[in-house]
């Protein structure tokens, strides 16, 4: 038979570890349906000699055991197999496979090479400080709440909270284009709010208003964002894609920060077995795909995630990854302001504290609330 040889491979390769459940002998053989399922996705009795199955399809370089019937493999696939985009290489990290149960991505190990095609996030950590002047401490984030307020309403949290000093003001997620609360009405109205407590002040708080939507409606959202004077942009990443995240953070016509919301992803990391570690979602992919803070529920509030999950995330948001800058871990769910100093014991000062109702059940003023709350981070 003749061997087959196919051009364009450099011999560069990335790797994925995967978590995988079942005995030993069940583990390996599910790795080595990883290996060809999530790159030739053919009868390996059937492949020509050559290249194929000597590079093409994944290798399996590593076995260990990490639990009980519990195994880690680490699979490495030659970096031509993901092209030079995002979407496919999402589809080989966790394509087909991800359909099949016991099988859990736990961190990529994207190769240097991949990581200079993607520019990342555009602000990262010291972009977001740089841009609300805020250099020592972690930032502030709320959310304006609740859904049923009228944009007029809404725009009057959105100045109470600017002018008490809070850094990143954001929409709700559940906030869209609704008809009590029309999207192009609220961003004017926000956005013109901030920007008059600012002139008050002298603070540097943003407002993000939530341009998650119909595909043909993104980019006209985030547009009419932009011109209105919004300071960053709020996006779903689950239920728009990941590669709409890329998008805007790389378009040079918007240049303005992402704050990237788990709505819809929870399935993802809710089985210790199956989907993705919280690293791996919540930190690094949100990250590659250019993201500049990634909300998530902190440990201890209305949502499931642990301690130690919520640690893998903020390692995962800042672990060396090449050139791709570090972003914030956003932990927020129902957080309330008695617990800063726990967290910036777990987190240190490189997060971004969201906290929604907590900051109105302090008292009936919303300034003061706010201002309470700077003067208390500052003092920690």
């Amino acid at each position: 038979m003749a061997t087959y040889r196919v051009p364009g491979l450099s011999g560069e390769r990335f790797s994925v570890i995967y978590g995988i459940a079942g005995t030993e002998t069940e583990a390996r053989e599910r790795a080595e349906h990883i290996r060809h399922e999530q790159t030739v996705e053919f009868p390996p009795d059937l492949l020509p000699a050559g290249d194929i199955p000597d590079v093409v399809v994944g290798r399996l370089e590593d076995f260990t055991q990490s639990g009980p019937n519990y195994y880690q493999a680490l699979i490495s696939y030659a970096v031509e197999t993901a092209g030079e985009d995002l979407v496919q290489f999402l589809n080989v990290v966790f394509g087909n496979i991800s359909i099949k149960p016991g099988v859990r991505v736990e961190r990529i190990v994207p190769p240097l090479s991949y990581l200079n095609t993607l520019r990342g996030p555009r602000f990262g950590q010291d972009g977001l400080r740089a841009l609300t002047g805020v250099t020592d401490r972690p930032l502030i984030c709320t959310a304006l709440k609740p859904m049923g307020l009228s944009a007029e309403a809404v725009a009057e949290q959105a100045y109470q909270f600017a002018l008490g000093g809070i850094d990143i003001i954001k929409d709700d997620h559940g906030l869209a284009d609704q008809k009590f609360c029309s999207f192009d009405e609220r961003v004017a109205r926000c956005s013109d709010a901030v920007a008059r407590a600012n002139a008050k002040t002298g603070f540097k708080s943003i407002y993000m208003p939530n341009v998650t939507a119909p595909y043909g409606e993104i980019q006209k959202r985030s547009e009419k964002a932009k011109k209105a004077g919004a300071g960053g942009f709020l996006l779903c990443p689950g239920l728009v894609g990941l590669d709409v995240v890329r998008y805007l953070s790389e378009n040079d016509d918007f240049a303005l920060p992402i704050m990237a919301h788990p709505a819809f992803l929870g399935s993802y990391v809710t089985s210790d077995q199956n989907g993705l570690s919280h690293y791996a979602l919540f930190g690094q992919l949100m990250r590659l795909a250019g993201a500049d803070a990634t909300v998530f529920p902190n440990y201890g509030g209305r949502f499931s995630f642990s301690k130690e999950e919520c640690q893998g995330i903020a390692r995962g948001c800042s672990e060396a990854m090449g050139e791709i800058k570090s972003i914030f871990p956003t932990p927020g769910g129902g957080m309330t302001t008695d617990r800063a100093q726990e967290m910036i014991e777990v987190y240190g000062k490189d997060f971004v504290l969201l906290i929604g109702g907590g900051l109105h059940r302090h008292g009936p003023d919303l300034v003061e609330n706010s201002r309470y709350f700077l003067r208390m981070l500052e003092n920690l």
